[in-house]
C-alpha cells in the first residue's frame, strides 16, 4: 500500500500543473492490455515501442531479453521509460507465465493464415500482445503457447511492417477502441496512487536527498 503523507510530501515539491497533468494522464493509463516484445535485436526499435505504449496509454511493456540484452535508446524512447512500468524478463517462458498469473490471454502478432484481423479483435478480453524479432518474428515456444493470433490487413506486395510501426498501429487501434467501450479499463485507485508515487520521485531531482529528509523529520516526531 502507499503511504500517502509520504506522497503527499513528495507532490509538495511539485507543480500545481505538473500535478494535474498527471492526474490527465493517469485518467487514461490501462492495465488492460500490455505489451511484450521478445528478442529484439535492434534495441532502438524496443524503444520505439515503449514510446507507443506510453503515448497510447498503456502502462506495462515486458521485454524478454534471452539473446539480445540491450539498453534503451533515450533519444528514441523520448523520455518513456519514466512513465511505463519496464518489466525484464531473461526468458519466454517465465514472461509468458507471469502474464498468464496475471489473467491475460496471450496473443502473438504475425501474419499467420489464422489471424483475427485487427478491426475484428476482441477488445473485452485482459490481452497481452507479444511482438517478435525484425527478421525471424516470434519464437515456436509464443506460437505454440499463443491462445490467439492478430495480424494487421494489408493489401500491397510486401508482407510485413517494421515491429515498432506495427506496434503503433496495433496499440493505437485497441486503445482508441477501448476508451470508447463500456469496459472497466482503467487503473484501480490504488494502482492510480503507486504511479502518483513513481512520477513524483521521477521529477525531482534530488530524490535521495528530499527522502532523507522526510524521514529523518518523522523519526524527530
Amino acid at each position: 500500500m502507499v503511504d500517502i503523507e509520504y506522497l503527499a510530501y513528495l507532490e509538495g515539491f511539485l507543480t500545481e500543473n505538473r500535478k494535474e497533468r498527471f492526474q490527465k494522464v493517469l485518467e487514461n493509463r490501462t492495465n488492460h492490455f500490455t505489451i511484450a516484445v521478445e528478442d529484439v535485436f535492434q534495441f532502438h526499435n524496443t524503444s520505439a515501442v515503449m514510446r507507443s505504449c506510453e503515448v497510447f496509454g498503456i502502462q506495462e511493456i515486458n521485454i524478454v531479453e534471452q539473446r539480445f540484452g540491450k539498453d534503451i535508446d533515450k533519444e528514441i524512447a523520448m523520455g518513456a521509460q519514466k512513465w511505463v512500468d519496464i518489466n525484464r524478463f531473461d526468458n519466454i517462458t517465465n514472461c509468458i507465465e507471469n502474464l498468464r498469473t496475471k489473467g491475460y490471454q496471450i496473443i502473438a502478432t504475425t501474419p499467420h493464415d489464422d489471424s483475427c484481423l485487427l478491426h475484428e479483435f476482441d477488445i473485452s478480453k485482459k490481452s497481452a500482445l507479444f511482438f517478435g524479432t525484425e527478421k525471424e518474428g516470434l519464437s515456436e515456444e509464443v506460437m505454440k503457447q499463443a491462445d490467439g493470433f492478430l495480424k494487421i490487413p494489408m493489401v500491397g506486395f510486401t508482407e510485413s511492417l517494421n515491429i515498432s510501426v506495427s506496434a503503433a498501429i496495433i496499440i493505437q487501434d485497441i486503445t482508441s477502441r477501448l476508451r470508447l467501450s463500456n469496459i472497466d479499463w482503467q487503473l484501480t485507485e490504488n494502482e492510480l496512487l503507486e504511479k502518483r508515487l513513481i512520477w513524483a520521485k521521477n521529477s525531482i531531482k534530488d530524490i535521495k536527498r528530499i527522502e532523507e529528509r522526510y524521514y529523518s523529520e518523522i523519526r524527530l516526531k
